[in-house]
């Protein structure tokens, strides 16, 4: 060990409204103390997702009582930064300091007056929901890993919302039809929702504006619903679905209704990166459906799909239960956390180099995902955001 060049990690307790997970979990400490990473925890950080103190200390960690203690490490790692937590999180803002490196979900383009404040910190922020989608940085991608827990819950929450059950039964009383499950967009969460769905035996259709993941639909037991509509240009960069424009969204929803008023069950979870989402359900959609029908919709933190979405309530319209979550991972947080925390320390390992977090200029993951450095917001999307000058 004589000379080894060591770095600490902070995982301070996460102070969003209702937010259960924790950045790290005791499991993945010991690969990052053979890297040379000591890992500091905020007492009680992990007790809401099911770790306790005495299980980060018997894989290794410290446990300390005072957030201050937590703060003055090398990095902070976290759930939530200031971007999705503005309100909560700002009073770490003075906490923060100089060349530290702060890394969690920080929504930078829905928030980039939230990087401008943590630049004037001076502190280097690393954004884990800018991750690129490559390949090397699969082990890293916690939208994805998120979004696989947020489409399981959607269907948990839907099923027991349902007057109905979902699978088709044969009973002494007769036979049961299944529920009928319409899902809208075929991202990870979107595909999960499908996969659980049809576990639970209900008859499940999907649709996506890309047409290039019908096979994926299919493959995990769905129907694929082809809308007559011009899609060759519908992916962005990273394969996410791109915003088109409002001609091609009025005809999608006229032809979408006949499908969704025959579902007992529409999720919807279609999202832009640092957009509104688009509006795909609307309200005389809403009111064509039977009553008893359920709506989870998982584009609630940016609008909603649903015109009648609100953000983290349940809206009952024409009968209909219209659910808007905006933190559903929050809900199975051992899980999530778990899959969070494989995600930070993968990162984690790719970012440090001799006891300390670098940037080599031409790796992409660390390129894509850095925000702010040295004072300044280095990113060109969320400098464009802030209607900053694009350097290079």
């Amino acid at each position: 060990m004589g000379g080894e060049l060591r770095m600490t990690v902070g995982v301070p307790r996460e102070t969003f409204p209702g937010e259960k997970r924790v950045a790290l979990v005791p499991a993945v400490i010991p690969a990052l103390d053979k890297a040379g990473i000591d890992v500091l925890v905020e007492e009680g950080a992990g007790e809401a997702a099911g770790f306790t103190d005495e299980a980060y200390l018997a894989k290794g960690a410290r446990v300390v009582r005072w957030r201050n203690e937590v703060f003055a490490v090398d990095v902070i790692v976290r759930v939530r930064a200031l971007g999705p937590n503005l309100d909560a999180a700002r009073q770490d803002l003075d906490r923060l300091q100089s060349d530290q490196v702060v890394i969690g979900i920080c929504d930078p383009l829905s928030y980039p007056e939230a990087v401008e404040a943590l630049a004037a910190r001076k502190v280097m922020l690393f954004a884990m929901d800018l991750m690129p989608r490559i390949t090397r940085a699969q082990s890293m991608d916690v939208l994805s890993s998120q979004a696989t827990v947020a489409g399981y819950k959607a269907v948990i929450l839907a099923a027991e919302a349902l007057p109905k059950m979902f699978p088709m039964l044969t009973t002494a009383a007769g036979t049961v039809p299944p529920a009928r499950v319409f899902i809208v967009g075929a991202g990870v969460a979107g595909l999960q929702a499908i996969a659980t769905a049809k576990r639970l035996g209900a008859v499940v259709e999907a649709y996506d504006v890309r047409p290039d993941v019908k096979e994926q639909v299919q493959s995990v037991g769905a129907k694929f619903v082809e809308l007559e509509l011009e899609t060759d240009d519908a992916e962005g960069g990273g394969g996410y679905a791109k915003a088109m424009d409002e001609e091609f969204y009025r005809r999608q929803q006229e032809m979408m209704a006949r499908v969704v008023a025959g579902s007992d069950v529409v999720i919807t979870t279609a999202a832009i990166p640092g957009r509104p989402a688009p509006r795909l359900v609307s309200a005389a959609m809403v009111a064509g459906m039977q009553p008893g029908s359920v709506i989870v919709d998982l584009a609630a933190e940016r609008g909603g799909n649903c015109e009648l979405t609100r953000r983290d309530e349940v809206v009952i319209e024409h009968g209909v239960t219209i659910f808007g979550p905006t933190n559903l991972p929050a809900s199975a947080p051992y899980q999530a956390s778990s899959m969070y925390a494989k995600n930070i320390s993968a990162y984690l390992l790719h970012l440090t180099k001799e006891g300390k977090v670098t940037v080599v200029p031409d790796d992409q993951i660390a390129r894509d995902t850095l925000v702010a450095s040295g004072g300044n917001v280095v990113h060109p999307m969320v400098r464009e955001a802030l209607g900053l000058e694009v350097v290079g």
